[in-house]
């Protein structure tokens, strides 16, 4: 149910190719989500270029800038309930292991490969 625009930059560069092995990866993640809890599932930030990433002021090691991550958000479930989904979902083999990230109107979620957690909220 995803295409690859949604994971673009959203400076509107072209993503690099090594980059995308790791969107479809993630994509295939998203999708076991959106399987689970059976309703769209908004992608409001993913790959993001050096550039874009320094703009918005994300981490210098940032999952987004390997392709890794995404920002989503889910109609009628917080981000909080989101959160609790993937990170059960982790528990139970079916996302792969990595990070989630709580803030206020998005689920931060990423492959990184190594457990990480992390509550932005204000």
């Amino acid at each position: 149910n995803f295409s690859l625009h949604e994971f673009d930059c959203n400076c509107g560069c072209e993503m690099p190719d090594d980059v995308k092995k790791n969107v479809k990866e993630l994509a295939e993640n998203l999708q076991n989500l959106r399987d689970k809890i059976n309703k769209p599932v908004k992608i409001t930030n993913s790959y993001r270029c050096e550039t874009h990433n320094k703009k918005v002021g994300g981490a210098k090691k940032s999952q987004h800038l390997k392709g890794k991550a995404a920002d989503i958000q889910v109609v009628k479930i917080s981000p909080d309930d989101i959160a609790d989904i993937v990170i059960d979902m982790m528990d139970e083999g079916i996302f792969s292991i990595g990070g989630v990230g709580r803030y206020n109107t998005f689920t931060h979620v990423d492959i990184r490969g190594a457990e990480a957690r992390w509550n932005f909220k204000k």
